[in-house]
């Protein structure tokens, strides 16, 4: 450190020191450099200073170099501090009166240049003497506080580091000029202006640390781009990580117009996005840790649609090709883009890339198994999978066989015939139940297999598995009540069903509680209440038009996943709702106000104009019923309420209506082939036709999927 602070001057050719003719500046530069010239000065200075001799020491200083009392002390108790004699040098430190040197730097160092050239070099020169002079002191200050530090007394390291700046902000009253001010005086300021957030918190001042971070990024420290962007990333980590929440900037530093971090993940995000576009424009070096960072406080608040734009900035060659477009998959991935996810994660498992990557191929099978049009392509990427998982991890096979299980069960349910269903559905299970015997404690697995044998209605193995995962997650996943209150309305165990739908309620908080409302109105719906349905569905009406408000509106993207997230029910579902349990009670009117709701919200909905086709039905307008439920299909091609009721009118029109009838509701079995009323017309359909046989056939699948129906089909879990 003796070398750091040095100026560059050396001994004398004779080993005498100070020589003759050096000037006072000069000698007071020198006296660092540790030497043996330099040591003779003071004859006391060799050996540890204690308390009887630092006065005799100081004198000698003083009357050898021309100083005053703090400068004598502080180049006294620096030259301590350079050996490792802290506890020395703390006793000479404590010597220094700061503000009384404060007092006496503080006219020559803010003074205003005079204008005639003599009196301005004279003036400069007075100035830069004193800036000497001040440098000493704040630095033997500087240094306290670092002695302090060292022997564990973190808060009074503290007090006297800040006194440093103190000092500063009262010497350079308008902040430190970015010219005329000497290295060893900044490179003091900006070395306390770094350790003093860190000794706060270091003395469990969070508050004061937080404070010690603004000061030092707000205030005119004239500090160079690497410290600013140390101070800026530790402020950042202590942000995000330092358990203390942090109150706004005070408005003093606020500039009108200029964006305020509301709380400490936004403040945190914004320091990280200042140190990317530092490295941007090439005025610091790459650090990954600040992607980490940012990835991290991003990932916290569901942004990750703004991390993919950072991360598709970032310079070719910083990371390999093949995780750009993995890390790029995850994000649109979790922002719901999944069609780009898919294509990025196509590249990276190209044969010349990386094909045998398992973390992309599963999270490909993941993204395949949320759409049936996808399905057939999760096959194979969960089946590669499973291949390169069979000798390396036992959990990543497991995590393979589920999302295989979930890609076959979708893609049963667009089989072309009802043989090839069938195995599908059973390699599905195989498929799930070898991944529960590799992973038998994964909720997630035990949910989706319990999904699955409802949809296949075996709807004993599926009320055990919504047991299993509700005891699994402690009843704190509501989609596990869920899954549980529509097994048992299958079951027509309404009355507990809603015994369970109501536990699920006081265990959910209240912005959660949407879909458990809505089941709660359809149960009573099947119990023939329909006042106490009508009550619901304005509880659940309530409930989501608060949340709108709570959200702001719906034209912003955000909330637009928010309005569309599979917890949550929108308003069009619940006017919907009312609108098909108002024409159930043949209270005409009152539908057609709520249908009128839902077109506000959505303006072209099959599910709209189904109802209203359904609302002319019952009113016996034929004609008028049909061209809304084609209309219906014009806007859905595969709404299967819509190809029933069409095939149900057309049945009722006479024979040479059947057989276009007959394609329609067997069109809708192949998409949905539990709808029990698709096979009661289907079986009306060949009754009318001559064939009894397969009228009963339909009849008896009706009847049977009738005992076992839910009062929200299994799909909308």
């Amino acid at each position: 450190m003796a070398a750091e602070w040095d100026s560059g001057s050396e001994a004398g050719p004779t080993g005498e020191w100070p020589p003759a003719t050096a000037s006072p500046v000069k000698e007071k530069e020198a006296l660092p450099e540790e030497s043996d010239a330099g040591v003779s000065v003071s004859g006391s200075s060799e050996a540890k200073v204690d308390d009887g001799n630092i006065q005799e020491a100081e004198s000698s200083l003083r009357e050898g170099l021309s100083l005053n009392y703090e400068e004598a002390r502080a180049l006294l108790g620096r030259l301590e501090y350079q050996r490792g004699n802290v506890e020395a040098a703390l006793r000479v430190f404590d010597g220094i009166d700061l503000q009384a040197a404060i007092q006496r730097f503080q006219p020559s160092l803010s003074e205003k240049p005079l204008s005639k050239r003599n009196n301005k070099l004279r003036s400069d020169s007075s100035n830069s003497g004193s800036q000497h002079a001040a440098s000493l002191v704040l630095e033997a200050i500087y240094l306290k506080s670092m002695s302090l530090q060292k022997l564990g007394k973190a808060m009074e390291a503290a007090k006297q580091c800040k006194s440093v700046l103190d000092a500063v902000e009262s010497i350079f009253q308008c902040g430190i000029p970015g010219v005329m001010v000497e290295q060893k005086l900044q490179e003091t300021v900006s070395k306390s202006v770094e350790l003093l957030p860190e000794l706060w918190k270091q003395a469990g001042a969070y508050q004061e640390a937080l404070a010690s971070y603004r000061r030092a990024l707000l205030s005119q420290w004239n500090l160079d781009d690497e410290c600013c962007t140390r101070i800026q990333k530790r402020f950042a980590v202590f942000l995000l990580y330092g358990g203390v929440e942090a109150s706004p900037p005070s408005l003093a530093s606020q500039t009108e117009g200029s964006f305020v971090p509301r709380n400490n993940l936004e403040e945190a995000i914004l320091l990280l996005m200042i140190l990317l576009k530092k490295w941007f424009l090439g005025k610091t070096h790459w650090d990954p840790s600040v992607m980490e960072h940012l990835t991290f406080a991003l990932s916290l608040c569901g942004q990750t649609s703004v991390l993919a734009k950072h991360l598709e900035e970032v310079l070719p060659g910083i990371y390999p090709r093949t995780e750009r477009w993995y890390s790029l998959a995850l994000c649109y991935f979790a922002a719901s883009h999944n069609e780009a996810a898919l294509n990025l994660l196509k590249k990276s498992l190209n044969k010349n890339e990386s094909p045998n990557d398992i973390m992309a191929l599963l999270l490909a099978a993941k993204i395949c198994s949320s759409s049936y049009l996808l399905a057939s392509e999760g096959v194979e990427y969960a089946r590669r999978a499973i291949k390169d998982a069979e000798s390396s991890d036992g959990h990543l096979k497991s995590v393979a066989l589920h999302f295989l299980g979930s890609c076959l069960a979708k893609k049963s349910r667009v089989a072309s015939s009802d043989h090839q269903r069938s195995l599908l559905q059973t390699e599905a299970l195989k498929s799930l139940n070898e991944a529960v015997s590799l992973d038998r404690h994964n909720p997630e697995l035990i949910y989706d297999m319990g999904i699955e044998y409802a949809e296949q209605r075996n709807l004993h193995a599926a009320l055990k598995c919504a047991k299993e995962f509700i005891d699994a997650t402690g009843g704190s996943v509501s989609k596990g009540w869920r899954l549980l209150s529509l097994v048992l309305s299958a079951q027509q165990r309404y009355s507990e069903a809603e015994v369970v739908t109501d536990a699920a309620l006081d265990e959910t908080a209240k912005w959660e509680q949407g879909p458990l409302l809505r089941i709660r109105a359809k149960l009573k719906v099947a119990q023939s209440l329909p006042m106490e349905a009508v009550e619901a569905y304005r509880t659940l009406l309530a409930l989501v038009q608060a949340q709108r408000k709570a959200y702001g509106s719906i034209k912003n993207s955000a909330e637009k996943l928010f309005q569309e997230d599979e917890d949550k029910v929108s308003e069009f579902e619940v006017w919907q709702g009312l609108a098909n349990l108002y024409s159930s009670l043949s209270y005409w009117r009152d539908a057609e106000i709520c249908l009128q709701k839902a077109k506000a919200l959505k303006a072209y909905s099959a599910t709209t104009l189904h109802a209203e086709g359904n609302i002319h039905e019952m009113r016996e307008k034929i004609q008028d019923a049909l061209a809304a439920y084609f209309n219906a299909l014009s806007t859905e091609v595969e709404h299967v309420p819509s190809k029933v009721s069409i095939g149900a009118l057309l049945a009722k029109k006479g024979p040479k209506y059947l057989p276009v009838a007959r394609c329609f509701l067997s069109d809708a079995l192949r998409l949905e082939p539990t709808n029990r009323m698709a096979w009661y017309y289907l079986g009306k359909v060949h009754k009318h036709d001559g064939r009894q046989a397969d009228a009963a056939d339909c009849f008896q699948a009706a009847s049977m999927l009738e005992d076992s129906d839910p009062v929200e089909s299994f799909r909308s879990l």
